[in-house]
């Protein structure tokens, strides 16, 4: 009872081809969507006994959506990823009901369940510095070390996303006194590039031993192809293991470092929004309730009442 009627498996299909190439979602983003939908509409056809035609879908209630929220709860299906699918099952439901002319409003009044997003875990810039010093120091070849190096300064000092400098071209260097980025969504956004930042990419550049055309990927793995986000984040699990950080001092804990350290300097928030590239400015006030819970950290050890 588990598969999907074909009308019904076309229209899903035709959703997140609209959702890909018109909406510009990234292809996780397509991939959690499609998982999501088709793990709805798979309940629905054990919940009725039989696979649901298109045409029938105009007549799912919100006792039969309910129905499947407590069944991912029973599974195990955390409240945040529960919250993700319900949106994910809506935005699929609006896309019907406008080309199928319906009124979706049982299954979109449904209210997703509230949970308490995790605050972002930034690395202090004492510890960011030390990062940078020990993945360079730690790496068995220079230019690896410089490769490295560069990588991480762009993260903590351009607050660029892993895989936004690793999408970085061999004709974007030497790089200028800003990057235009194109991050998540399709979105561009243009992002200004420290001093420092420079010098790093230009001395990696200096002793990549591996020839490069305009259109190669900037920074290189040892045997010249484009560097995998892993090889960064292990060469920072080994870094941090050596200083003691946390497990939470990832390559994304260096553009959290990057806003907060903006945030902590005054930085306003719609202009570190745009800097990140955050698509709703209630992402990045999350960095707010960061300094907020440092505050009163800060208090509740240091205060003679506390």
């Amino acid at each position: 009872m588990s598969l999907l009627a074909p009308d019904v498996a076309d229209a899903l299909q035709d959703w997140l081809a609209q959702a890909r190439a018109i909406d510009g979602k990234s292809p996780a983003t397509i991939t959690a969507y499609g998982s999501d939908v088709t793990g709805f509409l798979r309940f629905l056809a054990a919940y009725r006994g039989e696979p649901v035609p298109r045409r029938a879908l105009a007549e799912v209630g919100s006792r039969e959506v309910r129905a499947w929220m407590a069944s991912e709860r029973g599974d195990g299906l955390g409240a945040r990823s529960l919250a993700r699918a319900i949106s994910a099952v809506k935005a699929f439901y609006r896309w019907l009901s406008d080309h199928d002319g319906f009124d979706a409003s049982a299954v979109l009044s449904v209210k997703a369940p509230r949970f308490q997003p995790p605050l972002p875990r930034p690395v202090a810039a004492e510890a960011a510095r030390a990062m940078i010093g020990t993945v360079e120091a730690q790496a068995r070849d220079g230019w690896v070390a410089a490769r490295d190096a560069a990588v991480l300064t762009l993260l903590w000092g351009c607050g660029l996303r892993i895989s936004e400098a690793l999408g970085l071209r061999r004709g974007d260097a030497p790089l200028g006194e800003v990057l235009r980025i194109t991050g998540k969504g399709g979105k561009t956004r243009i992002v200004p590039v420290l001093p420092t930042a420079r010098a790093a990419v230009d001395r990696y550049l200096a002793l990549c031993p591996h020839p490069q055309g305009p259109g190669d990927a900037l920074f290189l793995g040892a045997r010249g192809g484009p560097l995998n986000a892993r090889q960064i984040a292990r060469a920072m699990e080994l870094a941090r293991m050596t200083l003691g950080l946390p497990a939470s001092a990832t390559p994304h804990a260096l553009r959290h470092s990057f806003a907060t350290h903006l945030l902590n300097a005054g930085g306003d928030l719609r202009a570190i929004q745009e800097l990140l590239g955050h698509a709703s400015l209630s992402t990045t006030q999350a960095y707010t309730a960061v300094d907020e819970a440092r505050l009163l950290d800060v208090y509740a050890s240091a205060h003679p009442r506390a």
